[in-house]
């Protein structure tokens, strides 16, 4: 059966727990690349032993990160490219709904497509924590925004940067498996370190009027990234935002009904963004303090 026409490229760092069962569902396209950033476990192996490309990669600080080096940096021949994280599984339900839409004559340029999220070790159909993003593209067609924060955040790679496209999007339904196998310690340490970054990008953004050089602009009638990018521009200036956040997961798209990972899921969420608020606070302090000096 002839593959698909699609480089996948996949940015890692110590990914021992999550690549296995990620590469394993990616036979059925032409490539796959594994970005790596000087793993300490067992990540470069796994990907030798599944028999794909390694790519090293070392971070120079500022722009491009990650996945923009490797689109810019790597040479794709295929038509299509995919990007993942790791902790995402590509089901054969989606592979079919994806081999047909870009074998279409009227394929767009890109597709969103959904990270179905997993916590806890259960699909969370409730709670609106799945959301849709532009992973699949025609090559060299799709560029990641340049979103700056007011200092360097330490990340190597895309935190929650978007694609910017030059031409249509369109979207396919059946989800991701987004599913990390790592500890819910790792999850919270990594969102306390996402809520640094994204309390700068706030920060930023509320002196400045801009996310960055070149960004998703926010519309609420614009496909799936663009509205989520308008009710942040939105959320960052109402009051009691984490409460909000709780009660839009928990109440209203009803995160209620998948029990106890819902109301944990649920409250994660509101303490990230009060984890924001408070960054935010505290650096607005620490400026005035040193313009008092």
């Amino acid at each position: 059966m002839p593959k698909l026409p699609i480089t996948v490229i996949l940015a890692v760092k110590n990914e021992a727990a999550n690549l296995p069962k990620c590469l394993t569902a990616l036979q059925q396209v032409e490539r796959v690349v594994v970005v790596d950033s000087a793993s300490t476990d067992a990540t470069p192996d796994i990907a030798r032993q599944h028999g794909v490309e390694l790519v090293a990669f070392q971070y120079a600080g500022g722009h491009p990160k990650k996945r923009q080096w490797a689109l810019e940096n790597i040479p794709i021949s295929t038509p299509w490219v995919l990007l993942l994280d790791a902790d995402e599984v590509v089901p054969e339900a989606l592979w079919n709904e994806i081999e047909q839409a870009i074998a279409s004559p009227t394929a767009p340029t890109a597709f969103l497509l959904t990270k179905g999220f997993h916590f806890l070790g259960k699909r969370l159909r409730f709670g609106g924590f799945s959301f849709q993003a532009v992973l699949l593209f025609r090559t060299g067609t799709a560029r990641f925004e340049k979103i700056l924060a007011e200092a360097d955040s330490g990340f190597d790679m895309e935190v929650h940067e978007r694609l910017i496209v030059d031409g249509p999007i369109s979207s396919v339904q059946t989800p991701l498996i987004h599913e990390d196998f790592k500890s819910l310690h790792s999850y919270l340490d990594r969102h306390n370190r996402y809520s640094t970054w994204e309390a700068q990008v706030r920060t930023r953004f509320l002196k400045t009027g801009q996310w960055g050089e070149e960004t998703v602009h926010p519309k609420l009638f614009g496909n799936a990234q663009e509205r989520r990018r308008y009710l942040k521009y939105i959320a960052l200036r109402v009051p009691f935002e984490p409460t909000l956040w709780f009660v839009y997961h928990y109440f209203f798209k009803l995160g209620f009904l998948e029990g106890r990972p819902g109301w944990i899921a649920s409250r994660i969420r509101a303490q990230y963004i009060f984890q924001v608020r408070a960054k935010m606070y505290e650096m607005k302090r620490v400026e005035a303090s040193r313009l008092l000096k």
